[in-house]
């Protein structure tokens, strides 16, 4: 049996022995950017499952694996002890967000809750800006809990821009660093501009560079780099059909004068 939202603790706070942890969180939105950096530092970094989440509020079915195993819809958080010159992490990954407006919040005080109880110094919630065209060079966008950062943020590129995001930031990235905001934990939303119209791991690197400058951590880019690569032929190749559609709409207007 699982509540309606089931925190499984399998390590608790005293046994991951973080001190004063950020933490990031990446779940599934706009491009995937947050998801596609969370899942990168999972996978770089030598990080430890400590909490699994499961809900009411996940869409109503299971995955199942090669071998026809079934699996329950979950939410992850991963810990990462540091050596000194970065802040120990607290990584919440997944596939999922609620189904419901409801289930929204009551998943975002979940992971108000998991933050409270590993004394989480700060928060970076991660996600996309969809801005309906082709990005060639996408740049980062903040909005915080506590104006206190946004000279911090600044200095690191990220750009606050009147008005934007408009309509809000939707989600547990917006949620998350909203209550915080009501448990004193500063918290920031980093946000990287994307079309939104497709998978954007460009974007998410350029999310990613920010953060790590945030973090003082240096890591292993080299895969998010390379589907980065992959997605510019991508786009030069839609630009290139777009301008061909042009020159061929062009041309039949001009033929149509003659007609």
């Amino acid at each position: 049996m699982i509540e309606r939202v089931d925190i499984r603790y399998l390590k608790t706070p005293e046994q991951a022995g973080l001190k004063n942890p950020v933490m990031i969180e990446g779940l599934p939105g706009i491009g995937h950017v947050g998801k596609l950096v969370a899942d990168h530092l999972v996978k770089v970094l030598d990080v430890e499952k400590v909490v699994e989440l499961y809900s009411h509020h996940f869409p109503p079915q299971v995955m199942v694996d090669e071998g026809g195993v079934v699996k329950l819809p979950k939410n992850e958080i991963y810990a990462y002890r540091s050596d000194g010159s970065s802040p120990d992490l607290l990584i919440l990954v997944g596939d999922y967000q609620s189904i419901s407006n409801e289930g929204h919040f009551e998943l975002a005080n979940a992971y108000i809750k998991i933050a409270k109880d590993f004394g989480v110094s700060r928060i970076f919630t991660l996600g996309g800006y969809g801005v309906g065209k082709l990005i060639e060079e996408p740049y980062v966008i903040g909005a915080v809990n506590d104006e206190n950062l946004v000279d911090e943020l600044r200095r690191y590129g990220v750009r606050f821009e009147n008005g934007e995001p408009a309509g809000g930031i939707i989600g547990a990235a917006g949620l998350i660093i909203g209550l915080a905001s009501l448990e004193n934990i500063p918290s920031a939303c980093l946000m990287g501009t994307t079309s939104g119209y497709m998978v954007d791991p460009k974007s998410a690197k350029a999310v990613l560079d920010v953060l790590l400058k945030l973090l003082n951590l240096e890591i292993s880019k080299e895969d998010l780099e390379e589907r980065a690569r992959e997605m510019e032929k991508l786009i030069s190749q839609i630009k290139e059909m777009q301008e061909a559609q042009m020159v061929q709409f062009r041309g039949d207007e001009d033929l149509r004068y003659f007609r």
